[in-house]
Order: structure tokens, then C-alpha cells, then sequence
């Protein structure tokens, strides 16, 4: 009997808890507030005034950002936004190809790599300084290409004028015309009879004919200039193990000799200037 009494007295409790909550609260101080009788007999009582907390500021709205995939319809022939985001990922990706590949990057660098190797330098100068030096001396060379692409696509594009698929072709004329002027007509040739096509105009020539014709283009004339670098540093090593050959000694390493008397001559000759110049002027037209 106590057991049960008390079960009754806890769940009373546990009730009456419930009832108290922040909600009933509220609707209790609201409903205790006492208006003023609308009997013409009984006088006026003012309102009792009950100190309410201050209303809390309404949360603002996050900010939203909608990004539509719908196209911009404002000009005949441009492509969706959609279709704008992948192009513009894809050429982010293979951004490093293009500096590569269709610049004057692919000659500079093997033809500062020959230097070094004909120098007997393997870790001076180091890589970085060698990819450095050939990336600025693109950007050097490229320039009034860059300055065409930026004059007849970019700016045009971004004013409005023409469509991204027109920017596009646009970019890729003055690109081409650098690649042809420094690419072998034997090659252009092979890549035509291999991909299929017939007789074309040099302005019709596809990119994907024109672009591994410069490439191989490239690799030909930077190994002609690496030959003609390697000359006077193998006569350098010719006359050294001579030398010691006569003199009987044998024993002594002969890059231990030549690689001073190779930095003196380089030096001498003010050889980096007159690398650096070379490869200049072997991409004026």
C-alpha cells in the first residue's frame, strides 16, 4: 500500500514538472495580464504591469550563393555555363602541358641541359635554377603572342563581343602561327599522311596535327644545338687525357683537369650570354 502511494505521489510530481514548461510558462504570464473592463459601471483599472524579457533579435538567414547551369542566352552560339566550367578545368589541367609543349619552353630547357652535362656539372647549375631560368626566358619570348591572345580573345570575351567558342578559336591562331614558323615541313607532312588527311592549307592545318609536328620539331633542333655546345668541351677532353697520357700519369682522373680548364674557358668566352642569345635569336623569324 505505501509502495503504491508512492508511486502515485512520483508520477504527480513528474506531471506537474511537464506542465511547467518555458511554453506553459509563457502562456501563463500572458493569460495573467488583466485588461480593462468594458463595463460602463465599473471604473477603469489600469493594466498590471508585468516585466517581460526584452524579444530576442530574429536570426538573420544564411547567406546563399546559387550558381545556375543554365546559358547565358545573351549571344547566338555561346555555350552553357556548364560546358564554360569544364573548358576552363580542363585547360587548368593541362596548363603545364601547354607551357611544355607549345611554347619555346621544350628547346630552352634541353639546350640548358646539354651546358651543364658538356660542363661535367651534374648538380650545378641545380634544376630549379635550369626551369627557372627556361620558364622566364618563355614568358621573354612568348610575349607578343601572349599580347595577341590577350588583344583579339581575352579582351573582346570579356567585353561582351564575341562568344567563348570565337575567344577560343581566336586564342589558338597566334599559337599556331609561332608553332608553324618553328615546325619542319617534313614533319607537318608526316603527321598529316599518318592522321589521313588529304592536301590542307597551312590556315586549315588542326591543332592536333600541328602540335606534335612542333614537338618532334623542337626535340630535332635542341639536340643539333646540344651537339654543336658538346664540341669544344670534348676537344678540351681530348687534349687533357692526352696530356696526362704523355706524361705517364695514368692514375689521374681526367675530369679531375679538364672541368677547371672547361669553367675557365666558359667563363672566358662569357658562355651564358652567349647561350642565352643563341637560343634568342633562334626563334626570330
Amino acid at each position: 500500500m505505501i509502495r503504491r502511494l508512492f508511486l502515485v505521489l512520483f508520477a504527480a510530481v513528474l506531471w506537474t514538472c511537464a506542465a511547467l514548461t518555458p511554453a506553459a510558462l509563457a502562456q501563463t504570464t500572458t493569460s495573467s495580464v488583466i485588461t480593462p473592463s468594458t463595463s460602463a459601471s465599473a471604473p477603469a483599472i489600469a493594466p498590471a504591469t508585468v516585466p517581460i524579457a526584452a524579444a530576442a533579435p530574429a536570426k538573420a538567414d544564411p547567406f546563399k550563393l546559387n550558381i545556375g547551369l543554365e546559358g547565358t542566352g545573351g549571344q547566338s552560339g555561346e555555350v552553357s555555363v556548364a560546358i564554360q566550367i569544364v573548358i576552363v578545368m580542363t585547360l587548368l589541367s593541362v596548363a603545364p602541358s601547354i607551357v611544355l609543349l607549345m611554347t619555346s619552353f621544350t628547346r630552352i630547357v634541353i639546350v640548358l641541359g646539354f651546358v651543364r652535362t658538356a660542363l661535367g656539372t651534374p648538380s650545378a647549375p641545380s634544376n630549379q635554377i635550369i626551369v627557372g631560368l627556361s620558364l622566364f626566358l618563355t614568358f621573354f619570348l612568348m610575349g607578343p603572342v601572349i599580347d595577341r591572345v590577350n588583344s583579339e580573345a581575352l579582351r573582346p570575351y570579356l567585353d561582351g563581343k564575341i562568344t567563348s567558342v570565337q575567344a577560343l578559336d581566336n586564342a589558338a591562331q597566334p599559337l599556331k602561327q609561332f608553332m608553324l614558323k618553328q615546325t619542319r615541313t617534313r614533319d607537318i607532312e608526316y603527321f598529316l599522311e599518318l592522321g589521313g588527311f588529304g592536301p590542307t592549307a597551312i590556315k586549315d592545318l588542326p591543332m592536333r596535327v600541328v602540335i606534335p609536328a612542333f614537338v618532334i620539331s623542337e626535340l630535332q633542333t635542341a639536340f643539333q644545338m646540344g651537339f654543336l655546345l658538346f664540341l669544344p668541351f670534348l676537344v678540351i677532353d681530348f687534349l687533357v687525357s692526352s696530356v696526362l697520357m704523355a706524361l705517364g700519369m695514368m692514375m689521374m682522373p681526367p675530369t679531375t683537369v679538364a672541368l677547371p680548364l672547361k669553367l675557365l674557358l666558359f667563363v672566358l668566352v662569357d658562355g651564358w650570354h652567349l647561350v642565352v642569345r643563341s637560343l634568342v635569336q633562334s626563334f626570330a623569324v
